[in-house]
C-alpha cells in the first residue's frame, strides 16, 4: 500500500532516497501439484494465467485497476461521502462479502480460490467473516494499478526518507526516550500520539474521561504473528519456477487450508500447516545480502500472545513447496509475539494490525471519534485508527488534517 499511498505520492521520498524495485510478479501462490497461481502486475496477463477464471475477474476489477489512484484516496481514508462515488459504489459492492464466499462465487478453480483466500488471509481475521473481502480487494487491485514493490535496503528505507524529508523542512526527531506522560512533554498545543488505545491510557492518565476510557479498555486486539528471518546460501529452491518470478509468495494450499489456519488464529488455537507469508527480496535487491547468499523470511498468524514456537510448523510448509530448503539455511532469528511487542510496544501480543478488523473496529476505530480524543489537541493517529494496519502513512495523514482542521476553527 505505500507506492499507493496518496501521502506518499505527495512527498518527494525519491529525492530522499527511497528507491522502489517491482519484482516481474507481485505475487505467486505454489501448490502442491508444482504448478502457481500468481498475481501479476499486468491485469490481462493475470486474467490469461486464471485460465477459466480469467474473464469473471476481469469483468469484476478492471474498471477499478483503471483508475485505482482516485479509488485508493477513497478507501483510505474514514469514511465519508466519496470523491468518486461511482467507483467508491463498485467497491464497496465488494467489500461486505466474507472471503470464502467471495473466493466460491467467482472462482471455479482450486488455484483461483487459493490465490483470492491467500490475499484475504492479510486480514488476520477468519475468511468467513463479514468484510474479510475489504482487506483482499484493494490489495489485489493495487497489484494491478500500483505493483507491490520493494523499497531497496529494506523498509528501513521508507523511514529514514521520511525522516530525511521532515528535517530539510526544520523538523526535529528526538529518539530513545520513553513517554510516560504527557506532562513530560509541557504545554505542547497539538499531540499526535502513534500508539494503540493500551499504550494512550497509562500516558494520558486522567485527563481522559472516564467514559472514553471504557471505550479503550474495551478495544480488541487481534491474533499475533510468529516470524522467521532465514540467511541463506541459496536461493529457495521452489518446485514451480513461477516463485522465483515474484517477491512475495503466499503458503497455505487451498482455500479451505487457508481457512482453517486463519479461524484456529483467531479463535486462540495453532495449525500445524499455518497460513505463511513470505518474502524473498534479495532475489530482486542485491543490496539485502552478500554475493551469492539471500534473505527471506515469513511469518504465520498465531493467538494473540502465543508462547507457542512455530518454527518447525513455518519451516514444513516451506519445504513443502520447496524441497531442500532446509539445506539452504546458514541461520535463523525467531521473533515471537512477545518478541514483537519488545521491539515495538504498539504490536500487543504480536497484532501487526493494530486491533481487529471486525466489523466495528473495521470503521469506528478506536472509538466512533476516531482520531480525536476528549481532551483538547490530543488525536491518535497508530493504525488503530483508519484505515487500519499497512504501510501508507494514511493513520497519521488522516489524523494531522483533523488536527489542522480544528486549528483553524480556535
Amino acid at each position: 500500500m505505500a507506492v499507493s499511498s496518496p501521502v506518499f505520492g505527495e512527498l518527494p521520498l525519491e529525492e530522499h532516497g527511497l528507491k522502489w524495485i517491482h519484482p516481474p510478479a507481485p505475487l505467486a501462490h505454489p501448490l502442491d501439484d508444482g504448478s502457481a497461481a500468481t498475481l501479476e502486475r499486468s491485469l490481462e496477463d493475470t486474467c490469461a494465467r486464471l485460465g477459466p477464471d480469467g474473464a469473471g475477474y476481469r469483468r469484476t476489477v478492471y474498471p477499478l485497476v483503471r483508475h485505482w489512484d482516485r479509488l485508493a484516496g477513497d478507501i483510505l481514508r474514514p469514511l465519508h461521502f466519496p470523491a468518486h462515488p461511482y467507483l467508491f459504489t463498485r467497491f464497496g459492492i465488494l467489500a461486505p462479502w466474507p472471503a470464502t464466499t467471495t473466493a466460491r462465487r467467482l472462482f471455479q478453480t482450486v488455484a483461483g480460490r487459493a490465490l483470492f483466500a491467500g490475499v484475504a488471509g492479510h486480514a488476520i481475521m477468519p475468511l468467513e467473516q463479514p468484510f474479510c473481502s475489504a482487506i483482499a480487494w484493494p490489495l489485489m487491485i493495487a497489484a494491478h494499478g500500483a505493483g507491490w514493490p520493494i523499497p531497496q535496503g529494506g523498509s528501513q528505507s521508507i523511514a529514514d526518507a521520511l525522516a530525511s524529508l521532515l528535517q530539510s523542512l526544520g523538523g526535529r526527531i528526538e529518539v530513545n526516550t520513553t513517554v510516560r506522560s504527557l506532562n513530560e512533554l509541557g504545554d505542547a498545543s497539538t499531540i499526535l500520539c502513534d500508539i494503540t488505545p493500551r499504550q494512550l491510557l497509562p500516558i494520558a492518565g486522567d485527563r481522559l474521561p472516564e467514559g472514553y476510557r471504557r471505550k479503550l479498555e474495551a478495544y480488541r486486539y487481534g491474533p499475533g504473528v510468529f516470524k522467521l528471518d532465514w540467511a541463506l546460501n541459496a536461493p529457495i529452491p521452489w518446485k514451480s519456477p513461477e516463485c522465483a518470478r515474484a517477491a512475495t509468495v503466499h503458503l497455505g494450499g487451498t482455500l479451505e487450508e487457508i481457512a482453517d489456519s486463519e479461524r484456529a488464529a483467531f479463535h486462540g488455537e495453532t495449525h500445524e500447516k499455518p497460513f505463511v507469508l513470505l518474502v524473498q527480496p534479495s532475489l530482486f535487491d542485491n543490496t539485502r545480502a552478500p554475493l551469492g547468499k539471500h534473505t527471506a523470511w515469513g511469518y504465520c498468524h498465531v493467538p494473540n500472545g502465543s508462547t507457542t514456537d512455530m518454527s518447525g510448523q513455518i519451516d514444513r510448509q516451506v519445504e513443502r513447496f520447496a524441497p531442500g530448503f532446509r539445506a539452504t539455511i546458514l541461520e535463523r532469528r525467531v521473533m515471537t509475539p512477545t518478541d514483537l511487542e519488545g521491539h515495538n510496544a504498539n504490536l500487543v501480543g504480536g497484532d501487526i494490525s493494530g486491533g481487529q478488523h471486525g466489523f466495528r473496529q473495521l470503521f469506528a476505530r478506536p472509538t466512533a471519534s476516531l482520531y480525536r480524543t476528549p481532551v483538547k489537541g490530543l488525536y491518535l493517529c497508530s493504525s488503530s485508527t483508519p484505515p487500519g494496519g499497512g504501510v501508507h502513512g494514511m493513520c497519521g495523514y488522516n489524523a494531522a488534517k483533523c488536527a489542522l482542521d480544528d486549528l483553524s476553527l480556535t
